[in-house]
C-alpha cells in the first residue's frame, strides 16, 4: 500500500506487540519549565500504553518533563512485553539503547517481561528498579519523591482516541498464552472511577474512548463471585452507565470473548447510543480440533451463532478477530477449516499471527511443530482472504452514512483519513483542520484498503 495506513493503531487482541515512545517533550503542569527529565518507552498492548500514561501523568505532576531527543534523561521508564520471545528481545534492546543514549540515567523497568524474569532484567545496564508487581509501583515512585499516583488519566499523548483500562488479569488456560502467568487473577476498577476518567477525557477533547483490559469480558466477575446478596455489575452494566454521559462522543470495546456475548450483553449493546457497533471476538482457529488443543472454550458453530445473533439485534455490526496460524499439528485440512470459518463469519479485519512457541506454555512442548516456511505460506494465504473480506465489507458500506473520526491528513492531496464507528478505514476530502474531529460522510467506492467517501455537505 503506497499511502499511509488509515489507523493510529489497529484494534487487535490485548496481547499484541508494538513499541511506542510516550509522547513529545512537554513542560510540567506543576512547575513551569521542569529541571527533571524523563524518557518513557512502551512495548506491547493497550493496557501497557494506558499504564505508561498513568505513570507519565504522575511524573508530570512532580516536575518532570519528557526529555528532548538531543538531551539525556534523568529517569527512564520501560514498560515491557513478554507475549513472545520477540517481546523479551525488544525489551532488552530498548533498555540497552536507553543506557547508551542517556549516560548516567537510572532506568525503571515494569511490565510483563519484568514480572516474568526480574533477575534477567536487573542485570541490564542502567536498571535500578524492577517492578514485578504493579501494586509495588506507588511505593517505588514514592521513594523517588513521586507521591500520590493519580486514580486515572487525563490525556493520551499523541492519540486522537483514548484508551481506558477497566480491568486487569486473566484466569483462562489457553495453551499458547503466557499472560495468565504474568497477569494472574482478576482486578476490576470501580465503575465510578472509570466514569470519572471517561468524563475527564471527554472534557479534554477526546471523541472516542476505547475500553480495554487484559480480559475485558471478565469485567466485574470477581466482585460478586461467591458473594451472595451483592448485585452483579458486569461489562454491559458498565457501558450502560457510561452511555449516560452526555455529548458528541463514542466508545468502543477493545475485545470480547464470544462465550461472553450473551443476551444481556447484546440487548445492552443495542440500546447504547454511544457504543460503536464493532466488536472483536477472538477466533484463534476455525478448526474444532485445533481449538481443543488450544483449550479454547467454544465450538465454531457456537461462535458463528453468537455473531448472527448480534447481526439480528444491532445495526450492521462489524466484527474483527485474531487468528493464530501454524499451531502445532495444524494440518492442511485444519487450516482450510480456518479459512472457511473466517469467510462464514464475514470479518471486517483478521489479524493473522504466526504461531510462535512461548517457553512456559503447554503449546511450546507440543509435538509436530510446523516448519517456518509452512507457517509463512499460510499467513500469506489467510492475509489474502482477509483483504478480500475487508473489501467485501467496504462494498456493503457504499451509499451508507457514517461518522468518521479524522486521524491523519494525506500530504499534498487535499484528503484525510480516519475510521468510522464500525472501524472501517475511510478516505475523504479534507485538510489538517479536520484532525481530531467527527465528519459525517457517505461511502461512494471501495478498495481493498479503505472506503472512499464524500462529505455530508457535498450531498445535502
Amino acid at each position: 500500500m503506497n499511502r499511509p495506513a488509515p489507523l493510529e493503531l489497529p484494534i487487535v487482541s490485548d496481547s499484541s506487540e508494538c513499541v511506542t515512545p510516550l509522547g513529545r517533550s512537554v513542560t510540567s503542569r506543576a512547575q513551569g519549565t521542569a529541571s527533571k527529565t524523563c524518557r518513557l518507552v512502551t512495548l506491547g498492548c493497550k493496557v501497557n500504553q494506558y499504564e505508561t500514561q498513568l505513570v507519565y501523568e504522575a511524573l508530570q505532576a512532580h516536575g518532570y518533563r519528557e526529555a528532548e531527543e538531543s538531551e539525556s534523561a534523568d529517569l527512564c521508564i520501560v514498560n515491557t512485553c513478554t507475549v513472545t520471545h520477540t517481546g523479551d528481545s525488544k525489551s532488552r534492546q530498548i533498555i540497552r539503547q536507553l543506557a547508551r543514549k542517556n549516560p548516567g540515567t537510572r532506568t525503571l523497568v515494569m511490565g510483563c517481561y519484568a514480572t516474568r524474569n526480574p533477575a534477567e532484567v536487573a542485570q541490564l545496564p542502567g536498571v535500578f528498579e524492577v517492578i514485578t508487581d504493579k501494586r509495588e509501583l506507588p511505593d517505588v515512585l514514592a521513594r523517588q519523591g513521586i507521591q500520590d499516583m493519580p486514580e486515572g488519566i487525563s490525556q493520551f499523548e499523541g492519540r486522537k482516541r483514548a484508551y481506558v483500562k477497566v480491568q486487569d488479569g486473566c484466569i483462562l488456560k489457553c495453551t499458547y498464552c503466557i499472560i495468565p502467568t504474568v497477569r494472574p487473577g482478576l482486578q476490576s476498577r470501580s465503575p465510578t472511577q472509570i466514569e470519572n476518567e471517561v468524563r475527564r477525557l471527554i472534557d479534554n477533547g477526546y471523541l472516542e474512548i476505547v475500553l480495554t483490559g487484559v480480559h475485558v469480558g471478565h469485567y466485574g466477575v470477581e466482585t460478586t463471585r461467591g458473594k451472595s446478596g451483592q448485585a452483579p455489575f458486569r461489562l454491559w452494566h458498565l457501558f450502560e452507565k457510561l452511555d449516560r454521559i452526555p455529548g458528541d462522543w463514542r466508545m468502543r470495546l477493545s475485545s470480547i470473548e464470544a462465550v461472553e456475548i450473551n443476551d444481556d450483553f447484546i440487548k445492552s449493546a443495542a440500546a447504547c447510543e454511544h457504543l460503536c457497533p464493532q466488536f472483536h471476538p477472538s477466533l484463534q482457529s476455525g478448526s474444532e480440533t485445533v481449538l481443543r488443543r488450544m483449550r479454547r472454550r467454544y465450538s465454531i458453530a457456537r461462535f458463528l451463532e453468537k455473531l448472527q445473533r448480534m447481526r439480528e439485534m444491532l445495526d450492521q455490526p462489524a466484527f474483527t478477530t485474531d487468528v493464530i496460524v501454524g499451531f502445532p499439528g495444524e494440518t492442511d485440512t485444519e487450516f482450510a477449516e480456518t479459512v472457511t470459518a473466517c469467510r462464514q463469519a464475514g470479518f471486517l479485519k483478521v489479524h493473522v499471527f504466526p504461531f510462535s512457541p512461548r517457553q512456559g506454555t503447554k503449546a511450546a512442548e507440543f509435538p509436530d511443530q510446523l516448519p517456518a516456511q509452512v507457517i509463512k505460506q499460510r499467513v500469506h494465504l489467510l492475509g489474502e482472504v482477509e483483504r478480500d473480506l475487508a473489501e467485501c465489507y467496504y462494498q456493503q458500506r457504499i451509499g451508507q452514512p457514517a461518522r468518521v473520526l479524522v486521524e491523519r491528513a494525506i500530504a499534498s492531496e487535499g484528503r484525510v483519513r480516519g475510521t468510522d464507528e464500525r472501524y472501517v478505514p475511510v478516505e475523504l476530502p479534507g485538510s489538517a483542520a479536520d484532525l481530531g474531529r467527527f465528519v459525517d460522510v457517505r461511502g461512494i467506492s471501495a478498495t481493498r484498503d479503505y472506503l472512499n467517501a464524500s462529505r455530508q455537505e457535498s450531498w445535502e
